[in-house]
């Protein structure tokens, strides 16, 4: 399985090299889409300027380009909002025309209506099926086929059970699956042969297509404002169970508890951890697995990816699952982990 990881800006691409990734995805929006659309209309859904989420010029696509053919490790550009105005699909087939121009072959997209509008313009770029997308199962997979999806990126929410049947759909389909747009595709590209699956950062409580949110410099993330869960016609008890939150709380700051963070404030996964599961996501057929970390400290992204390695190494290593789970949690979590699992 190889590493993924976000890049946020083109200075953090050899550091992350170094420590151990394989391959890398980052959004691309130029300055004329941010000017005309600002982030009422994105076209990743990651509108921001103030801090590194994205790369923001051709100049420094081709910069980065540059970088990949020195180092070998590919980069793939994010096209993640759901849909687009119809108006907008002619500008974003010629950004991702000049971004092909510029040597970038594959685009993560999250919109059904892009896809077929490439294909229909003959544009046979790489499509990797967004993480951003509402549901995969195989009666989506049946809808995605056609337009020729080279790797498929499960969602936040898929099971290891939702992935191993969607990955038997489709290796069952390749022997006499026939596309209606095969003449539109060159047959490398007519069947997924690579599955990712989120790993470690970023466990939001939404699921891609269902957050409301605009991430953008004006707003804050609507995952990070404070809220309350709890059933409104039982307020006693949610009372209650407030009050032993608190008590809890109070207690662990008292006698030092919490998440074992080091004195940089870091702990491996501690907003969203899927390392115990890399046996059976390795059984289960996902051959990449995606690390977030777009606008996260860069520091703290080297440290993710060298840990990943590490998780990695070991799982080489190991005959059985528990033997992975007890050697990685001792190398990696000598101090106890988050417990913010991915899958459980």
């Amino acid at each position: 399985m190889k590493i993924v990881a976000g890049l946020g800006s083109i200075d953090e691409y050899e550091t992350f090299v170094k420590a151990g990734a394989d391959e890398f995805f980052c959004g691309y929006v130029p300055f004329s889409w941010a000017e005309k659309y600002g982030v009422i209309h994105p076209l990743n859904r990651r509108e921001v300027l103030f801090y590194n989420v994205q790369i923001g010029s051709m100049s420094e696509l081709q910069i980065l380009k540059k970088m990949v053919d020195y180092y070998g490790k590919p980069v793939k550009l994010t096209f993640n909002s759901l849909y687009y105005t119809g108006e907008q699909y002619p500008v974003i087939a010629e950004i991702i025309t000049q971004c092909m121009a510029a040597g970038f072959e594959n685009f993560i997209i999250a919109d059904p209506a892009l896809m077929l509008y490439l294909r229909q313009q003959k544009i046979n770029c790489g499509i990797h099926l967004s993480g951003e997308t509402a549901e995969v199962n195989r009666g989506m997979l049946e809808q995605m086929l056609p337009f020729g999806i080279r790797r498929v990126i499960f969602h936040r929410k898929n099971s290891l059970e939702d992935m191993q049947s969607c990955i038997k759909f489709v290796n069952d389909k390749k022997i006499n699956y026939k596309c209606d747009m095969k003449e539109n595709i060159e047959e490398k590209y007519m069947f997924p042969d690579e599955y990712e699956a989120f790993i470690l950062n970023e466990l939001c409580h939404f699921s891609g297509a269902f957050c409301n949110s605009l991430h953008c410099d004006e707003l804050t993330h609507l995952c990070r404002v404070p809220y309350e869960l709890g059933n409104l016609h039982k307020k006693e008890e949610t009372d209650a169970a407030q009050k032993d939150v608190a008590e809890t709380d109070r207690i662990q700051e008292k006698e030092g508890k919490g998440l074992p963070l080091d004195e940089d404030g870091y702990l491996t996964g501690s907003t969203g951890c899927g390392l115990c599961a890399l046996y059976r996501m390795k059984q289960v057929g996902i051959t990449h697995l995606k690390l977030v970390g777009r606008g996260n400290y860069t520091d703290f992204m080297e440290k993710d990816i060298r840990q990943l390695r590490k998780a990695l190494d070991i799982l080489e290593k190991s005959d059985n699952e528990l033997q992975y789970q007890r050697e990685m949690k001792a190398s990696l979590f000598p101090d106890g982990c988050s417990q913010n699992c991915y899958y459980r």
